[in-house]
């Protein structure tokens, strides 16, 4: 029978601690995101503008003008897109000299009243119909309105999603705008966070882009908490806003470690 020296007992636990360490531990690729994303009191963040919109085309048409391409700067109030609009113009005049026609009609039953020659059916209805032919005109006016989409804010033109004298309908997608002015850093952090975790919390962003860092501070919390990766969105803000981070930008937050 073999004899286990003292030396070889000692081998045989080590490997065997070592072995089941290995088997039941996180390797560092399999480690849950909020693990990793905690460690060190350091988070992943992106930076989002706080304000963008896709614009629809409100009527049909054919694209007249595109005087903006993607990244070029914008003020509030500015044209973004003209859809041809003759068709709808003269709608519009025929809408109101339908009204003239009606309304004439109206007025002219309301004189006949007087005489006992138009009977207050007759009245009624005449009203009515200039009335319709009024609604007319706003509508008429409302579709005029679509031809052309201004900015509802000033910023920059993110992509231009259709071509000039292209043809779009309503619900077409014409260009994505945002406001690089109002740059927000969104964070997702381990709810545990929340125990220390305050508006206006101070941090430092590290945009990765630009290899610099950048004085920020928490400006909401998120409502509710992700069960699943026990994770809450916070939404951060720039002290200054610096002019070479652009939206999309990701980098890592570094709140202070005196936290508990």
């Amino acid at each position: 029978m073999r004899l286990w020296s003292p030396v070889n007992i000692a081998s045989a636990i080590a490997l065997g601690i070592a072995t089941l360490t290995a088997q039941t531990g996180w390797s560092k690729g399999d480690r849950p995101v909020y693990a990793i994303k905690s460690e060190g009191g350091v988070m992943r963040g992106v930076v989002k503008a706080g304000t963008q919109a896709i614009l629809y085309a409100q009527i049909q048409g054919r694209v007249n003008q595109l005087p903006y391409k993607e990244g070029q700067r914008f003020e509030k109030g500015r044209m973004l897109v003209q859809i041809d609009c003759d068709k709808y113009r003269a709608e519009l005049a025929v809408a109101h000299a339908e009204h003239e026609v009606k309304d004439k009609t109206y007025k002219n039953n309301l004189e006949l009243t007087t005489l006992d020659a138009v009977s207050t059916l007759d009245l009624g209805i005449s009203e009515a119909e200039a009335k319709k032919a009024l609604a007319a005109i706003r509508v008429a006016e409302v579709t005029i309105k679509g031809c052309q989409i201004v900015a509802p804010f000033g910023g920059r033109v993110v992509s231009v999603i259709v071509n000039e004298f292209e043809n779009v309908f309503p619900n077409d997608k014409l260009i994505s705008l945002l406001d690089d002015t109002s740059l927000e850093i969104e964070l997702v952090l381990p709810s545990s966070a929340l125990s220390w975790l305050k508006r206006k919390s101070a941090f430092t962003f590290v945009v990765d882009e630009t290899k610099r860092s950048y004085a920020a501070k928490v400006m909401e919390i998120g409502a509710t908490v992700d069960p699943a990766s026990q994770t809450i969105k916070v939404i951060g803000a720039f002290e200054k806003l610096p002019p070479e981070v652009l939206s999309g930008m990701s980098g890592t937050a570094q709140f202070s470690l005196s936290h508990p």
